[in-house]
């Protein structure tokens, strides 16, 4: 591959023809899997400082999902997906696994505690040790959905589909504090990574990955994507988990990317192939305020394309130049 990749602020959505009425009643309804669905196309991040029971709890309640890390013990995460599925009832839960090491038998203890989506959570998801999880995970009970990733490629995303995979996780490298692409120099920016394989995949595609505002999440979608996953726009939230830092200036939270120094040690890991940074961010309030304005933003944008849904939302789109770029943004103040 050898040609100019793009991410969302390379490109513009093209209006169209509306006959949209009113924006609350557009319906965001979406497939997570090839059999489970959630009624918003958002998905709280397998993060350690994004989502535990509250983060899972508030999202299942908005009609999305969280996907419970893996950074615990199996007894803490199976209590965890225990307690979602006596307040939530039917709504799907997710949690994370790896793809070595005691990833079986925590799969094994999520389905018996009530998960039926079980997420492969792996920088290199186009990998031999994903292959046999999918098929190991997938032979636990026929109820369970896998989510493998995460991938950039069309061959990837050929790949996981024939291995199984009921989900992919699509983004390398673009996430608010990854270091993959500086470390190694691998990743594919974002809305390429989508054209490269929405158009060959079977199963429901995630977007992971540089998602800053409802915008990108509209571009996401309207690029294939059925969901997005959230890691920076609600961590630091109320629900998000970690304690308060309090500062003169104001009230802060952690945020720390997965492959960080900070994370490895905290959970007692090899501290080597660090490919993430830690920080503290502003706390920002209950989650629930911001996924309404991510909504709001989504909807809006379905109805500058006409769509009533997500079935009938295929806007065209224009690449822009980095005036376009700049003009896109408030430039008077």
């Amino acid at each position: 591959m050898n040609k100019i990749a793009l991410t969302y602020d390379d490109i513009q959505l093209v209006p169209s023809y509306s006959e949209i009425s009113a924006r609350k009643d557009i319906n965001l309804k979406t497939s997570i899997t090839t059999r489970y669905d959630i009624s918003i196309p958002l998905i709280a991040s397998p993060m350690d400082t994004v989502c535990e029971y509250d983060m899972a709890l508030k999202m299942g309640l908005m009609g999305g999902i969280g996907c419970i890390h893996r950074f615990m013990s199996i007894e803490k995460q199976a209590e965890m997906i225990k307690k979602l599925r006596s307040n939530l009832g039917n709504t799907e839960i997710m949690g994370a696994v790896g793809a070595n090491g005691d990833y079986l038998e925590r799969a094994r203890e999520l389905y018996m505690n009530g998960a039926r989506i079980i997420l492969i959570d792996v920088a290199h998801g186009h990998h031999k040790n994903v292959k046999e999880a999918i098929h190991n995970i997938k032979s636990i009970n026929s109820e369970i959905d896998v989510i493998a990733g995460n991938i950039a490629t069309r061959k990837a995303a050929e790949d996981l589909c024939s291995w199984g995979a009921d989900g992919l996780r699509v983004g390398i490298g673009g996430g608010s504090l990854c270091t993959t692409r500086i470390k190694t120099g691998f990743g594919l920016p974002n809305v390429s990574s989508l054209q490269e394989i929405v158009p060959f995949s079977m199963v429901p595609v995630i977007a992971d990955g540089g998602i800053r505002s409802s915008g990108d999440i509209a571009k996401a979608l309207a690029l294939g994507a059925s969901s997005v996953m959230l890691g920076s726009l609600i961590a630091g939230t109320e629900e998000s988990p970690g304690s308060m830092i309090e500062k003169s200036n104001g009230l802060y939270k952690r945020y720390r990317g997965a492959a960080s120094l900070e994370t490895k040690m905290t959970h007692g890991q090899e501290q080597r192939n660090v490919e993430g940074e830690s920080t503290v961010i502003p706390y920002k309030g209950g989650v629930k305020y911001i996924i309404e304005g991510l909504l709001d933003g989504v909807k809006s944008a379905l109805s500058y394309a006409g769509s009533n849904d997500l079935s009938t939302y295929y806007p065209d789109w224009v690449q822009v130049t980095n005036a376009g770029q700049n003009e896109a943004k408030p430039h008077l103040i």
